[in-house]
């Protein structure tokens, strides 16, 4: 009795693993998604403000969190989980959970937004997809969680494909590529905390009111932000944007991110944070395909070669691939 108990235990274990990678898939192709119709959102946003170059980006962050967060809220209210907002917030994490809403969302999805304003969709996704090492040096460090020498080949495998993927600018881009690059690490750095803080409050935090929070908090910064700064031309551009056939746009943009964000915040407390990163970590590859579909993004040699060594790193995070293909047949 005791050892069928035992496997009837290990199969809802593996059940939840599964579910977990399969997240993690859906919230990178959904996030390589929205990265590249972030790109083409853009342009369509302009400012007369002097400092238009952070405005227009700053205003794009504040609305595409913004709705998310709206998004989110829906569920959760559909759900009947709304009133764990509130007391959540009462409780002892809330800290945890406002610092990483502050550090995933100001720092690292400004920094983000700003990589993809600077250098373009495809190559900010290239180098924001370092998170997964960060990632997982932190989770070992803090969370406890065991780095395979397999899953810890895997991470670098995906991580040095993308820098291959960012190591030529593409022809005509923008003089302040290499800005953009840099600030992409920054997200990096961002979300990388975020993803252990994040997992760390969710042993007692039900993911769905985590990212709910975490969407919140972000856009109240950035929407505070925007109303402080000197002129209110910051805030008449957010107004004029949400007011417009763009604010339309950013909204189903926003539906995108929340649905990427709750997939990828279930993922982590369902398989680990080094798992999950590394199979999220392919909105890379997304973002390369959405931007030769819906961009026309000039398909390069490094671009192929980086693609296929991220392929090769991801099934290596996975798992081995016999493992793989016993789940697959489960």
């Amino acid at each position: 009795m005791e050892q069928k108990a035992l496997l009837l235990v290990q199969q809802r274990e593996l059940s939840f693993a599964k579910k977990g990678i399969v997240l993690s898939l859906i919230s990178g192709l959904l996030y390589g998604l929205d990265s590249v119709l972030l790109g083409m959102v853009f342009p369509l946003v302009t400012s007369t403000n002097s400092t238009g170059m952070l405005v227009v980006p700053l205003v794009i962050a504040c609305m595409y969190d913004g709705f998310a967060a709206i998004w989110i809220l829906i569920k959760n209210i559909i759900s009947g989980k709304w009133r764990e907002y509130g007391r959540t917030l009462r409780s002892g994490l809330a800290k945890n959970i406002i610092l990483a809403a502050i550090i995933g969302g100001p720092i690292g999805m400004f920094g983000n937004i700003l990589g993809i304003y600077f250098a373009g969709p495809s190559y900010a996704a290239a180098i924001t997809s370092a998170y997964p090492a960060i990632g997982a040096i932190l989770g070992g460090i803090f969370l406890k969680e065991k780095i395979s020498a397999r899953v810890g080949i895997g991470v670098i495998l995906a991580i040095t494909g993308a820098y291959i993927v960012a190591y030529v600018p593409p022809e005509g881009s923008n003089p302040n590529f290499y800005l953009g690059i840099f600030l992409a690490l920054v997200a990096a750095v961002g979300w990388a905390v975020e993803g252990v803080m994040s997992t760390y409050g969710m042993d007692l935090i039900d993911s769905d009111i985590a990212i709910g929070i975490r969407e919140t908090i972000s856009f109240l910064v950035y929407l505070s932000i925007i109303i402080l700064l000197p002129g209110q031309e910051a805030f008449q551009l957010f107004l004029h944007t949400v007011n417009s056939q763009v604010g339309l746009c950013l909204a189903t943009i926003g539906l995108f991110n929340a649905t990427s964000y709750l997939c990828w915040y279930r993922s982590m407390n369902m398989t680990g944070v080094t798992r999950a990163m590394g199979l999220n970590v392919t909105y890379a590859l997304w973002a390369v395909f959405f931007g030769w579909l819906l961009t026309g993004l000039k398909i390069t040699p490094t671009l192929i070669a980086g693609v296929i060594i991220i392929c090769i790193g991801t099934i290596l995070t996975v798992g081995n691939p016999k493992e793989i293909m016993k789940i697959r047949n489960n």
